[in-house]
């Protein structure tokens, strides 16, 4: 298992902060620096700063989103990006979710299982350097019965494939990312829970003759370094209020689902209530420790490695920490305990 950092969004005067983590994350040996999009700063301009100012680390996507640019927009970013690292993007791929699909990008929220794999497809042919072509039922290349006429990427990629990973959380979602994907994008994973999950993945890896081996299983876990890890899970709390409470509708709240069906329904059901209520002080108090303690590195040392070698015995071959101290120095800090930790764990 090695360790990669997550970077989240930028633009809120995290800049600087976020290039030294990075910076300091490769000094660790760090395999991978993700880099997030929603609706305020876009990832590939971060990436390509983080890639300027760094050369073993990798760089990925976690995740573009596929309503906010084609297909062929994506292949042609994936490209560029891996030109100008050297070699060292990963394309995470996402839907993200229907209040900003509709809502900012003006994208309808249907069938994304679908839109995902039809869009996919289309990436893979045109890193090919094929003439792109397509007859889908939510992409059609070239347009018919117009001037427009099948192209072939430009630009020759560093590698002859590059990486392509999906953000997934439900059921089916996990499927497709086995089925056609060479990495998952995970959050909230529990050691506990991920036999369910990663089953789901290999479905999918099954469906193309394939296994699990050589697929990558990246999950993003908060990180927060202390003496007690019950107070340190304090610090997740509105990071994690924020996405089983509120990230989508009543209706339609993805990691909501993905709390119960890990065994937390009443809670999830607490959470989603009083978060919506806009009682966030509520909301955060209603969330289990035991949920916290599950999908964070939360503590000191030693239980930071016991918990990562729990994840690596649960599958995770990519374990991206996403350090929540809010301090350049504490946050180098928790990196490096990080690496000290998986050192500790045996499972690097």
């Amino acid at each position: 298992m090695r360790l990669g950092l997550n970077l989240g969004y930028w633009g809120a005067g995290n800049d600087a902060d976020n290039l030294e983590l990075a910076k300091e994350a490769e000094r660790l040996g760090f395999a991978v620096v993700w880099a997030a999009e929603a609706y305020g700063s876009d990832a590939p301009s971060v990436l390509s700063w983080v890639a300027a100012h760094t050369s073993t680390i990798d760089v990925g996507s976690a995740i573009l989103q596929i309503p906010a640019r084609t297909p062929a927009m994506a292949a042609m970013t994936a490209a560029t990006l891996d030109t100008l690292s050297g070699g060292r993007f990963r394309l995470g791929l996402g839907v993200s979710g229907p209040q900003v699909s509709e809502g900012w990008h003006g994208v309808r929220f249907d069938k994304p299982l679908a839109r995902t794999r039809e869009y996919v497809d289309i990436v893979k042919s045109a890193l090919r350097r094929e003439k792109l072509r397509y007859e889908g039922k939510h992409y059609t290349l070239p347009l018919p019965d117009g001037p427009g006429k099948a192209l072939t990427l430009t630009v020759h990629p560093v590698r002859e494939q590059i990486p392509i990973y999906l953000a997934a959380v439900g059921p089916k979602n996990l499927e497709l990312a086995g089925e056609i994907a060479d990495g998952w994008l995970a959050v909230f994973y529990s050691a506990e829970f991920a036999s369910e999950s990663l089953a789901q993945v290999a479905a999918g890896r099954a469906k193309v003759g394939k296994t699990l081996e050589g697929f990558d299983v990246v999950p993003t876990a908060p990180l927060v370094l202390g003496d007690d890890w019950q107070a340190a899970a304090d610090q997740v709390r509105p990071y994690a209020a924020l996405y089983v409470g509120g990230m989508g509708s009543r209706e339609k709240n993805f990691y909501n689902n993905l709390a119960c069906r890990m065994g937390f329904e009443a809670e999830a059901a607490e959470v989603q209530e009083k978060y919506l209520a806009r009682d966030y002080a509520g909301a955060m108090a209603a969330l289990p420790v035991e949920f916290l303690g599950a999908t964070s590195l939360l503590g000191p040392v030693e239980r930071i490695a016991d918990s990562m070698q729990a994840l690596a015995g649960a599958g995770v071959t990519t374990l991206t920490v996403s350090p929540m101290h809010f301090d350049l120095d504490l946050n180098v800090t928790a990196l490096r305990a990080a690496a000290e930790a998986l050192d500790k764990s045996g499972v690097a």
